[in-house]
């Protein structure tokens, strides 16, 4: 596919050919996990976290979690996206309102570059999940805006660029429990305090691997055939949940339109850091690098709740496969 991504080229993409006979359209990193399990002093794990370019080489925002399992974010940076030192300290966000700063836990953040600023969106703790705004031009000082939603929302994920003037936020609305609720919604705002003109995207359902609930991952890619976007599909097992890796096309200024989901997932849990760890059975994607020169798309995922992995993909390759394997052709 002759596939056009709009974007800047990233030469330096962490990046590793497809090994010889592998038949899949993903491919895992052969050193996974990328992030192990005790990568901070008393952190028992850094997962579903964000990774982008900065200054000739890398740097994220992660999701820790400490011997009582409450979940902070942490910074962390790399020279090659393969390997990463972290600050020590959660990030401190900076907020004049105390009811907005009050921290109760914040977890599997996204980070998304429009027009010259970072915005970081994460689940935070108010009440009950909801989406945290937060925005920084150094990584080293991070306004936090207000919350975009009431209570209970997850998967909150900020499309690239403006749209008709507006940022535009794909989330998961939920519940108290475990997301019984499971489908993506658009929604807009002038100022990313007020939110409105709120769109239904997709539904869970339809093949078993998404059938309890489904979530968007890493910011879209824009691409001439529209937004490429990587989510996690669930199903319910005897022994739990398992997430797998999925991907569809949004229209380019409608975003809440779904030109074409593909069929089936692009990863599902296999491999032995995806199968052990503390839930297992969970391949959830947070983190995204496409280089538009090559079509290269190294994409961070978490594995087990515990590891951070990546695995590769070509984007003109995913773009035609779920355009020749949609949802109920």
């Amino acid at each position: 596919m002759n596939l056009k991504i709009v974007g800047p080229a990233l030469p330096n993409i962490p990046w590793q050919p497809k090994p010889s006979g592998n038949p899949d359209l993903v491919w895992r990193y052969d050193a996974n996990p990328v992030i192990g399990r005790r990568p901070l002093p008393r952190v028992t794990g850094i997962y579903n976290s964000a990774v982008v370019p900065w200054e000739g080489g890398f740097i994220g925002v992660f999701r820790t979690e400490g011997m009582n399992r409450i979940p902070h974010l942490h910074v962390g940076r790399s020279p090659d996206g393969l390997r990463f030192a972290f600050d020590p300290k959660p990030i401190d966000l900076k907020c004049d309102d105390p009811e907005v700063r009050r921290f109760e836990y914040a977890y599997d953040p996204r980070v998304t570059p429009i027009d010259g600023v970072h915005y970081v969106t994460w689940c935070n703790g108010y009440h009950g999940p909801t989406i945290g705004i937060a925005t920084t031009t150094d990584f080293i000082r991070f306004e936090q805006l207000e919350n975009a939603f009431l209570p209970y929302n997850r998967n909150g994920v900020l499309f690239p660029r403006r749209i008709s003037g507006k940022f535009l936020m794909l989330s998961r609305p939920s519940d108290t429990g475990h997301t019984p609720f499971g489908d993506i919604f658009t929604s807009e705002s002038p100022d990313l305090v007020h939110w409105g003109r709120h769109r239904h995207v997709i539904g869970r359902g339809g093949p078993w691997w998404q059938g309890t609930k489904i979530g968007a991952g890493p910011s879209p890619i824009e691409t001439s055939e529209g937004w490429l976007l990587f989510y996690h599909g669930v199903t319910t097992t005897c022994n739990g949940y398992v997430y797998s890796i999925g991907g569809m096309l949004l229209d380019a200024e409608r975003p809440w339109e779904v030109i074409a989901c593909a069929s089936e997932p692009f990863l599902v849990p296999e491999a032995p850091y995806e199968l052990t760890g503390f839930v297992p059975g969970v391949c959830f994607p947070v983190g995204c690098l496409c280089d538009s020169a090559t079509g290269r798309i190294a994409l961070y995922y978490g594995a087990a709740d515990t590891f951070t992995a990546l695995c590769f993909c070509n984007a003109g390759d995913v773009v035609q496969f779920i355009r020749d394997n949609p949802l109920n052709k």
